[in-house]
């Protein structure tokens, strides 16, 4: 029996190995010293509540560290937490863990639903309805007086029976604190947490490879406030009081600023951000009897540091911790890779019926009609403007056409969104090469590899070899564990090309695959196009190269001011006249 190790096994066992082992034993030691170290109130308030506002800041390290999205907000949760335990003991005399409970799932809907605007809003837009939830929040808990008391807030809230002791009410701060920023350390490298990544860096390659963006969006939002309705719950237990100014916009803004100060990217940012914007504040405190000093000291430290240190304070660390690191040897794979071709269908794997897409008065793509047939490449060309990249646009759903049919492999997709084409069947790169620059070559395939309805989809460590075996197959796996960022554009194109191969898709376009790359690099395209068609895999290719078009296209199609001029046998089209003519602007010689 083989004793090699699967690549999901290995990438486990390096962080496993001491990682997860030394953290049980830190928590373990800081659960034991808040239990066991005599404190004072004072001391005991401010670890209270540097441990309730990380476990909020640590939402933003979801919403906006992984998913890219601004949230102003995180206070309203905070709030709904803290006053739903607070309110529900007091006033009603529900169980503290049932009233966190109430609150958490109150701040998930709340959650859930600011994450819907993000359906038609992004930027800045998001930014301010996500302050006018929050201001909204604020105004009534201050003016709903019957029920949330008003200014005067909610006082003698109790905490549970065996933690009435403040010493062991933090230790299990501490524990959730711990507990959770496991999960948020986790969720990165999780299927989720890699469309998270994804939407962050480029939302629009996101959903041509398959991910739905706008459940990832609420998602995201969901769990981000989730744990800010945590955080509000504890911290409502830690004092036994809150009040409407506890949660206002300028909280919101705190929160922020301790997930920019520590590192948005990373829970330890999240940690370390929010324990030096309390702990400032009680280092100079002596300097509180010189006006000023104290606010233009602590303002001072906090712009100095998001100034040299862009990335935070744990993400600077973690820079400077790389250089030393060794290179890691990516792990080989046996497993050649498998492209399926969308299975033994029907000969045609896409018919395009009279599609047509306008933008006002302009005809970019004009009732054009389009049969693939299995097996092979087929090229669609055109002189610039011609309406070659708007039909592919059309095709993966980026544009609605505005009229006409697109079938895929039998199934009608003119109306299904990008990320349905791609369940549906359909791989796609870009002109303008579209990968998730933060994240190495293997988590950018690997995210082609998870592409719903892919047979492997649901394996993680099926995903990992399908992705190894993708690389593999461009040349390109000894530098799986490599950030894509770093690699040259020749390259770049090839990792995008496997990230649409690892979704084994039963049509793969291509969009100027060529445009960029040097002579020797178009060679490797050329021969890497033919050997991805004797798998098996239908290709639609846009190209302006001639010679790269003609060397791998069997069949070609051909444009011209959105509409269709020739379509056949590679060899007869590039010598009928009007393709001629289009490409050479003059009309043909009908006069003979």
């Amino acid at each position: 029996m083989s004793t090699t190790a699967s690549p999901a096994t290995e990438v486990a066992r390096t962080r496993l190995n001491w990682g997860v082992p030394a953290y049980i034993l830190f928590v373990a030691a800081a659960i034991v010293f808040a239990v066991l170290i005599p404190k004072t109130g004072y001391i005991l308030n401010i670890s209270l509540q540097a441990t309730t506002y990380a476990i909020a800041v640590l939402g933003l390290t979801i919403v906006l560290g992984l998913c890219g999205q601004i949230n102003l907000a995180q206070a309203a949760f905070f709030g709904l937490g803290a006053y739903a335990v607070g309110l529900g003991q007091t006033e009603h005399g529900l169980n503290f863990w049932i009233c966190l409970m109430i609150g958490t799932s109150l701040a998930a809907l709340f959650g859930a639903l600011l994450g819907a605007s993000t359906l038609r809003l992004g930027g800045h837009y998001l930014a301010m309805v996500t302050i006018s939830f929050q201001q909204i929040l604020t105004l009534i808990l201050i003016n709903w007086i019957p029920v949330t008391k008003g200014p005067d807030g909610v006082r003698a809230i109790p905490r549970p029976a065996l933690l009435v002791d403040g010493s062991y009410y933090l230790g299990l701060c501490i524990a959730v604190l711990a507990g959770l920023g496991y999960l948020v350390w986790r969720l990165r490298d999780t299927r989720l947490g890699r469309a998270m990544r994804a939407v962050r860096d480029n939302e629009l390659a996101a959903g041509v490879a398959g991910i739905d963006i706008y459940r990832t969006k609420v998602t995201a939002f969901a769990l981000s406030a989730i744990l800010g309705g945590i955080g509000g719950g504890l911290f409502a237990g830690g004092f036994a009081y809150v009040s409407p100014d506890q949660f206002s916009f300028a909280e919101s803004v705190v929160f922020l600023t301790m997930a920019l100060l520590g590192g948005v990217a990373s829970p330890i940012g999240a940690v370390i951000g929010t324990g030096l914007l309390i702990l400032i504040p009680e280092w100079l405190r002596f300097l509180k009897s010189i006006p000023g000093l104290y606010l233009a000291i602590y303002g001072a430290a906090v712009i100095l540091i998001v100034l040299f240190m862009p990335d935070g304070i744990w993400g600077y660390l973690r820079g400077q911790l790389d250089r030393f690191k060794r290179a890691r040897h990516s792990v080989k794979t046996g497993d050649a890779l498998q492209l399926s071709g969308g299975g033994a269908g029907a000969e045609t794997v896409l018919e395009v019926r009279k599609l047509s897409k306008h933008f006002g008065g302009l005809k970019a793509v004009d009732e054009v009609d389009l049969l693939i047939k299995r097996g092979g490449v087929h090229a669609l060309i055109g002189p610039n403007g011609s309406g070659k990249t708007t039909t592919l646009n059309v095709l993966s759903g980026l544009y609605k056409a505005t009229s006409g049919s697109v079938i895929l492999n039998g199934q009608d997709i003119t109306s299904l969104p990008p990320h349905a084409r791609t369940k549906a069947g359909l791989g796609r790169t870009f002109q303008n090469i579209r990968l998730w620059r933060s994240m190495t070559a293997l988590e950018n395939v690997m995210v082609g590899a998870e592409r719903p309805g892919n047979t492997a989809a649901d394996d993680p460590a099926a995903v990992i070899a399908r992705a190894r075996a993708a690389l593999a197959f461009v040349d390109l796996e000894h530098r799986a564990d490599e950030v894509v960022a770093g690699f040259s554009y020749g390259h770049q194109r090839a990792v995008e090309i496997a990230r649409a191969l690892a979704g084994d898709p039963a049509l793969l376009l291509l969009d100027e695959p060529g445009a960029g790359l040097n002579s020797s690099e178009k060679v490797e395209l050329r021969n890497l196009l033919k050997r991805i068609s004797a798998r098996g895999l239908t290709i639609l290719i846009i190209d302006h190269d001639m010679t790269l078009v003609s060397e791998v296209a069997q069949h070609i199609t051909v444009l011209n001011f959105g509409r269709h001029i020739a379509d056949g046998v590679s060899a007869d089209v590039l010598q009928h006249p009007d393709v001629i003519a289009a490409y050479l602007g003059t009309a043909p010689d009908v006069a003979a």
